[in-house]
């Protein structure tokens, strides 16, 4: 039972796919520690010199954030299969209806 339109559905398809991209090579990224990305991590600075300034307490954000991404990504998967099995429901919904 298709509950959104063709068109609907096909454009959540490719914004799930462009989301799935983008989140999984962000994940990836920050899984290997990327600089370049440094400033985007939630970061306390009490929390770190408590630490005694530890790469540890650094380590540890960039994990947490990838792990976010990660799941993002999952999600947008599970967007992206809904809005693949509406788009095949009104595929077949057009064509019973011929």
């Amino acid at each position: 039972m298709p509950i959104c339109g063709p068109n609907l559905s096909l454009c959540c398809s490719v914004v799930s796919i462009w989301g799935i991209v983008m989140l999984a090579l962000m994940g990836l990224f920050y899984r290997l520690h990327s600089p370049a990305l440094f400033e985007d991590i939630p970061f306390d600075e009490k929390e770190w010199e408590k630490q005694n300034f530890s790469m540890t307490y650094v380590h540890e954000q960039y994990d947490k954030t990838a792990l976010n991404c990660f799941i993002a990504a999952g999600i947008y998967v599970v967007f992206f299969l809904f809005s693949f099995c509406q788009h095949k429901a009104n595929s077949r919904a057009n064509y019973e209806m011929r």
